[in-house]
């Protein structure tokens, strides 16, 4: 099994975890409290995809691509696993050799589990987007090279500020 497969399971399992609800509570003294409300579908977002945003990191860095760039959305999304969708999933996860670019509906979803993953590694958010390195290539990023992503991130999402 190669490390990006481990990977991807390891952060679907991560995902799964931290969207699960919370259990029933049945002890009589305790108050009902009021449930979240989930959308069905889960809007896309407008402006930049994740996919897009590493063509346009390649592309600020001087590379073609960030490194084997693969489509493992179906590790943070509920929905694109085939479950119930939740207000916490993903829209879209692009994973490199270079860095995993998450992208999600608002930036305080993104807020959300950059705070909670940081125990994982190295998550930084941008906007909407998070971007971590958090699988063994992407540990091999420079500290320099990382902070070339964010601001190129940054700069190619301000029109959506």
């Amino acid at each position: 099994m190669n490390t990006r497969t481990v990977t991807a399971a390891l952060l679907a399992a991560a995902a799964l975890t931290l969207t699960a609800c919370e259990g029933t509570d049945t002890s009589a003294d305790t108050q009902s409290k009021p449930k979240p409300t989930q959308s069905s579908a889960p809007a896309k977002p407008a402006g930049l995809t994740a996919k897009q945003a590493a063509a346009k990191l390649a592309d600020a860095t001087g590379v073609t691509d960030l490194g084997n760039p693969s489509d493992n959305t179906s590790a943070c999304s509920n929905k694109a696993a085939g479950k119930t969708p939740n207000a916490n999933d993903c829209a879209q996860l692009i994973t490199t050799d270079t860095v995993s670019i998450y992208e999600y509906k608002t930036p305080a979803v993104a807020a959300h589990w950059v705070k909670a993953m940081k125990v994982n590694g190295d998550w930084r958010q941008v906007g909407r987007f998070a971007l971590a390195w958090t699988a063994r290539d992407q540990k091999l990023t420079s500290d320099e090279r990382r902070a070339e992503l964010v601001a190129a991130l940054k700069k190619a999402t301000a029109s959506e500020a």
